[in-house]
C-alpha cells in the first residue's frame, strides 16, 4: 500500500517570486510563471494558483500588478 506524502517546499513560493523580480525586473504574469516552473519544485504550479498568490502579494504591499497588453499583466516589486 502506498501512502502519499506531502513534505513542505525547499522555498516558499511568495519568496521564489521576489528573488525572480529582483533579478529580472519586471515581468509578465506569463513570463514569470515560466520563470517558476522552471525551479524542479513549482514545476506544476498553475496560472490560477500563481493569481492567487499574486492576489496576496499585492494585497500585502509587496509587488504591484498592472495591465501590460491584452490578456497579459506586468508584475513587479513594489518600490520601498
Amino acid at each position: 500500500m502506498a501512502v502519499a506524502v506531502k513534505t513542505w517546499k525547499s522555498q516558499p513560493l511568495q519568496m521564489a517570486i521576489v528573488e525572480i523580480l529582483e533579478k529580472k525586473g519586471s515581468l509578465t504574469d506569463v513570463d514569470l510563471l515560466e520563470s517558476l516552473r522552471a525551479i524542479s519544485q513549482f514545476k506544476d504550479l498553475s496560472f490560477n494558483e500563481l493569481n492567487k498568490i499574486l492576489m496576496r502579494m499585492e494585497i500585502s504591499g509587496l509587488i504591484y500588478v498592472s495591465s501590460f497588453t491584452k490578456g497579459r499583466r506586468l508584475v513587479q516589486l513594489s518600490k520601498k
